[in-house]
């Protein structure tokens, strides 16, 4: 007879406390110099700030860094900056949080859905160019999860079209396609800094580009419409204060300073619990193909057949298996276009048009992933160690058990 779930009352297969964010007194020390030095703001006393955009740079391979407030008004700055205007259309997946489309729409632009592909869960490719028209001006990819999109795919299309590519890199700090860190491969990178990413400050943003005038803009847009070489009061382009602060700056830093060895560890510990996880039946890792050469498995994704745990819905596995004590989600409940802001056009834009409905909107691998598929273990359980992976395997076997397979 099996051990009774401990949803049921019985012990827990997994029994680690996974803390999350990891840090020690160096950065605790780094931001009790910002505060003693009385020097909190930036870009009077910018130092750090600008310390840290060098570094985030270099490490991702970008010539160009900029942070801002957060990673939705990253994804605002980079579609500015690549020159969208009112009424344009921009290509977005449905599996994503809502500021990858809710940005577009702020920049009185049109969210087109395309669909994910059935194995990794990003933007299918393959269905990208039925959705472009005349209108459209960008493709926002999202690599999920830490994921890396077929950019190389991507990027043909977009070139072939003339249309700009902004990476949405929010879950992929660190993260590499085909030996290139993900966030440098479009013309612009957009990564977050909110509390649950991989690199973190609480809450933050920042932009990574080549491009000499994207940059130009970009940081233009972030300081008040100010440009480089210009005068305090003079303002040039339509921008806000999206500064971030000293002690933030100091806390990336030392936050940057770990993030190699923590990607590697999330990289290592995904490719054997996959291992584990490939011979479960009704369970299967996400498809990583050989450009993938660093996942940073902001999520580890798999997905779940109902059928092979005796019917159980995936809302009630998910419940059972963060029950047993692995740090899980069931994920998203519903695709993107689902959310209120779409089915009611609630956007408070001008030039939006009235042809564009969002309640006729069915993408079937979306639609499956939330309702029935993906199961989701989050980024600071993949900073174990090899014995938290065999446990959380156990968990899922013990669930099955549970259920007469």
């Amino acid at each position: 007879m099996s051990n009774p779930l401990a949803l049921h009352g019985g012990p827990k297969e997994v029994t680690r406390d996974f803390s999350w964010p990891v840090y020690d007194n160096s950065e605790i020390q780094a931001v009790t110099e910002v505060v003693a030095s009385g020097k909190w703001g930036n870009p009077d006393c910018g130092d750090l700030v600008e310390k840290f955009e060098k570094e985030f740079a270099a490490y991702c391979g970008s010539k160009y860094a900029i942070t801002c407030v957060n990673g939705s008004v990253s994804l605002r700055l980079a579609l500015i900056a690549c020159g969208v205007k009112p009424g344009d259309e921009v290509i977005v997946p449905p599996y994503t949080f809502i500021t990858t489309a809710s940005s577009v729409i702020e920049c009185n632009c049109v969210p087109v859905f395309v669909d994910i592909h059935p194995e990794t869960y990003n933007m299918d490719p393959s269905k990208i160019e039925a959705a472009i028209t005349p209108r459209t001006r960008a493709i926002i990819p999202v690599h999920f999860g830490g994921l890396a999109c077929d950019m190389e795919a991507i990027l043909a299309i977009a070139k072939k079209h003339n249309l700009r590519v902004i990476e949405d890199a929010a879950h992929a700090h660190g993260a590499e396609y085909k030996g290139k860190k993900l966030g440098s491969i479009g013309d612009v990178g957009s990564f977050s800094f909110q509390s649950s990413k991989n690199l973190t400050s609480g809450e933050g943003g920042i932009v990574i580009t080549d491009d000499d005038e994207l940059y130009a803009m970009m940081h233009s847009l972030r300081n008040v419409g100010r440009i480089e070489g210009g005068q305090w009061y003079d303002h040039y382009n339509p921008g806000c204060n999206y500064r971030i602060t000293q002690m933030q700056a100091a806390l990336l830093s030392k936050q940057l300073e770990r993030l190699e060895e923590q990607t590697k560890r999330r990289n290592e510990n995904g490719l054997y619990l996959n291992e584990l996880l490939k011979d479960i039946e009704g369970i299967s890792p996400l498809e990583r193909t050989e450009a993938i050469t660093m996942h940073c498995y902001h999520i580890y994704i798999f997905k779940y057949d109902a059928s092979r745990f005796g019917g159980l819905s995936k809302n009630q596995f998910a419940e059972m298996l963060a029950a047993e004590g692995v740090p899980s989600f069931r994920g998203y409940p519903h695709p993107l276009y689902k959310q209120p802001l779409f089915q009611n056009k609630n956007f408070m834009c001008y030039a939006i048009p009235e042809t564009a409905d969002y309640n006729s909107v069915f993408l079937p691998v979306a639609e499956q992933a939330c309702n029935t598929d993906a199961v989701w273990i989050l980024q600071h359980a993949m900073l174990g160690e090899k014995e938290d992976m065999e446990a959380f395997a156990r968990a899922i076997k013990k669930i099955q058990l549970a259920h007469h397979i």
